[in-house]
């Protein structure tokens, strides 16, 4: 089955406890972007925001570390309530992502990468042995919502469900970025069964209406 794990980068930071309530019922997992302004341009949200969404909601946490040398922070944003963390391969040395991977184990968070549209479906090989549970294809460049589906990367998608389908059968495929009742087709289509929508589901006049559309 298909999840859906709406972005709060596209609510309204004002009142996120509302802007969760919104899409509790519907919604699989929540998306938690966490950005530091210096692997991405943008600066978000951090360990004190995802402890305080922990303590209002029961849904599944998952945090996407947009930030350099992500292994620094994986033990805190474990002991803040999130269920798991993705890094991007682009963050850190091969060496240092292995020792983020085994610090997610350690402190019993489910493990993941992220790569960036700029890098190949191979590079994520080295990791499967790790038994990774999420690898997410970012399908816009990472740090700004709202930005246009790149259709490039649905053959990136396809490569990388192939390589888990023989390497690592239980890893889910997240797909961020212009999902859309559109694109949402495209990705399921290419073996995506996570897919992350922002702007899709804040910005329509029913939230809960959109997820269940998204799903399919």
């Amino acid at each position: 089955m298909v999840k859906i794990a709406p972005s709060i980068l596209s609510a309204d930071f004002c009142d996120l406890d509302r802007e969760i309530r919104r899409i509790a019922l519907a919604a699989d997992w929540l998306h938690v972007d966490v950005m530091d302004g210096m692997f991405v341009p943008n600066i978000t949200i951090g360990v004190p925001v995802v402890a305080s969404i922990r303590k209002h909601t029961d849904l599944f946490l998952d945090a996407h570390l947009m930030v350099e040398k992500p292994g620094r922070y994986v033990e805190a944003f474990a002991k803040a309530g999130a269920d798991l963390l993705s890094v991007h391969l682009e963050a850190d040395l091969p060496p240092a992502i292995h020792d983020a991977l085994r610090a997610m184990e350690a402190n019993g968070v489910k493990k993941g990468i992220a790569l960036r549209p700029i890098t190949a479906a191979e590079a994520v090989i080295p990791y499967l042995e790790q038994g990774l549970d999420l690898i997410l294809v970012m399908t816009v460049e990472p740090g700004f919502g709202g930005q246009k589906f790149m259709a490039d990367q649905l053959g990136k998608i396809r490569a990388i469900r192939d390589y888990i389908d023989r390497y690592c059968p239980g890893c889910d495929l997240e797909v961020d970025g212009g999902v859309n009742l559109e694109t949402a087709k495209l990705v399921t289509g290419a073996g995506a069964n996570v897919l992350v929508a922002g702007s899709a589901v804040y910005g329509a006049a029913d939230p809960a209406a959109m997820i269940d559309a998204l799903r399919g």
